[in-house]
């Protein structure tokens, strides 16, 4: 029989036992893996120890998660249940989620690290409860069109299902980015098999009980714990999986991608890395643009910096270059005095998720001190247990080192002094990722004509990363494809089917 682990929570700003179940989520059942006894050890960053272990899955259980699934969306769920039932059970499955959002934030903010508040109001309350209502109300609502044609004829589109969708969501937001998924795809009809990232399972496996107690009929969801190249490269290579959605690194992206052409040509949607740029003209607001340049970057909203659309190049221009560095290193040191554990009072800045992701983001530290950039402040780790990293700032970083290319997912930025609109428009687009990017400047027609030149998925003026439910988010370039909130996400679980029904024609 599968394992439960029950955490006690005795701290300042949670008190409470929180239990789940450490096996497979397979039928609205709980079992362990074929194989048997293969466990993950899950880790809490904020000190470096275990936490429990989770069922370790692998091919041969992904072929039973998958069949179960295709069982489901051919009798229980699909076009056999009308959209107004299965917006119905998302809108009970949000209840349900909010009853729970004490417990499913003490494990998120256990799991990766992040403070005990901003798992609650960001991660529950707005990623999840307000996506499962928002596509609740969509899930009657997939409609396709009357084409006129002739006389004779009447043609008609169908907004139909996938089948089995394939689910793999990533650590840094493991609750908010598998109901990203999760919603869409279920309000349009289609079935699940997810796969939680290895290192953050925790909120998924206790979401599983709920979306038993909503009563979506079994084998609508299946989760199945496990390793990338084992469970996530079973569902990519699998021929009954009919599309896949992933959040990501662009590398393994890559791979699905691959792994799609490989075997049956599967729907693909991506989301994957990004290297932002923020860009602070003369005219900007200074005390607005310094407030949310840092927002963007050293996660005065998030506080782990480790999400894909964090803008660590900081262009300045030349005028208030001065100015905005003295109020930017402010915010960024007090910061350091509010590092700590997630649930801690007063804490703004917490861990790295895993000693792998603190090695890296140090690699990228010692990178650019080799390579010539200044260190403004940190530069070093934080204390001497767990995985925690001073925020750190670059000054004189130049467009070929290594953090001014490639995504770091860390408290890391760069601030870089230019003098035209031209200069910092062609720097803001040297690179292969196109995910966001912010614009500060009081100059109307500038901050329009930026955002329509900057080559990203989305650009905030004068604001900082800040997602709507009903506002498309993606990547233009290696950021991915395909589209995640608002009415856009249904494209990705939807295929369209054209009728031709004749009505005279006769031969």
């Amino acid at each position: 029989m599968p394992q439960t682990y029950t955490h006690t929570f005795d701290t300042p700003v949670y008190k409470g036992s929180v239990t789940i179940n450490t096996g497979l989520f397979i039928g609205g059942q709980w079992v362990d893996p074929v194989d048997g006894g293969n466990r993950i050890d899950v880790v809490d960053p904020s000190t470096g120890k275990v936490i429990t272990s989770v069922a370790a899955g692998t091919s041969k259980d992904v072929d039973i998660a998958v069949a179960t699934a295709e069982k489901a969306f051919k009798t229980s769920w699909g076009l056999k249940v009308p959209g107004a039932e299965r917006g119905r059970l998302l809108g009970k499955l949000a209840d349900l989620v909010e009853q729970h959002a004490d417990e499913l934030a003490a494990l998120e903010a256990l799991n990766v690290g992040k403070p005990f508040h901003v798992a609650k109001m960001v991660d529950i309350m707005t990623e999840v409860i307000n996506t499962l209502r928002y596509y609740a109300g969509w899930a009657d609502k997939i409609h396709g069109k009357t084409i006129e044609t002739n006389e004779n004829k009447m043609a008609y589109t169908r907004h139909e299902p996938y089948g089995v969708v394939g689910t793999i969501t990533p650590w840094n937001l493991p609750l908010g980015a598998a109901t990203l998924k999760l919603a869409p795809l279920l309000a349009t009809g289609n079935v699940a098999v997810v796969k939680p990232s290895e290192i953050t399972p925790l909120t998924a496996l206790y979401f599983a009980n709920l979306i038993n107690a909503a009563g979506f009929p079994p084998g609508t969801v299946n989760i199945i714990n496990g390793y990338g190249n084992t469970v996530g490269e079973a569902m990519s290579m699998h021929q009954s999986i009919r599309a896949i959605t992933f959040t990501g690194s662009t590398l393994t992206g890559r791979r699905i991608l691959k792994a799609s052409a490989e075997s049956n040509l599967k729907k693909v949607a991506l989301e994957l890395g990004g290297k932002s740029p923020t860009i602070v003209f003369d005219d900007a607001d200074l005390e607005q643009a310094i407030k949310w340049a840092s927002r963007g970057i050293l996660c005065v909203y998030l506080y782990l910096c480790q999400v894909c659309v964090a803008a660590s190049r900081i262009y300045v221009q030349e005028g208030i270059y001065d100015k905005f560095l003295q109020g930017f290193r402010e915010i960024a040191e007090a910061l350091t005095t509010a590092t700590g554990g997630p649930f801690e009072p007063g804490v703004r800045h917490g861990p790295q998720v895993s000693n792998l992701q603190f090695e890296r983001v140090m690699g990228y530290i010692n990178s650019g001190k080799a390579e010539g950039a200044k260190v403004l402040i940190g530069g070093e780790r934080h204390g001497d247990t767990g995985y925690f990293i001073k925020p750190t700032v670059f000054t004189e970083a130049t467009a070929d080192m290594k953090i001014m290319k490639e995504e770091i997912f860390g408290p890391v930025c760069s601030i870089v002094k230019f003098k035209t609109e031209e200069e910092v428009t062609e720097w803001a687009n040297n690179t292969t990722y196109g995910l966001g990017a912010h614009v500060m400047s009081e100059n109307v027609a500038r901050a329009i004509r930026m955002a329509s030149n900057i080559e990203a998925g989305s650009v905030w003026v004068n604001s900082g990363w800040a997602t709507e439910v009903g506002v498309p988010f993606g990547g233009y370039k290696q950021s991915g494809m395909g589209r995640e909130y608002s009415q856009y996400a249904l494209d990705t679980y939807t295929q369209v089917k054209a009728v031709h029904i004749n009505i005279g024609r006769r031969l």
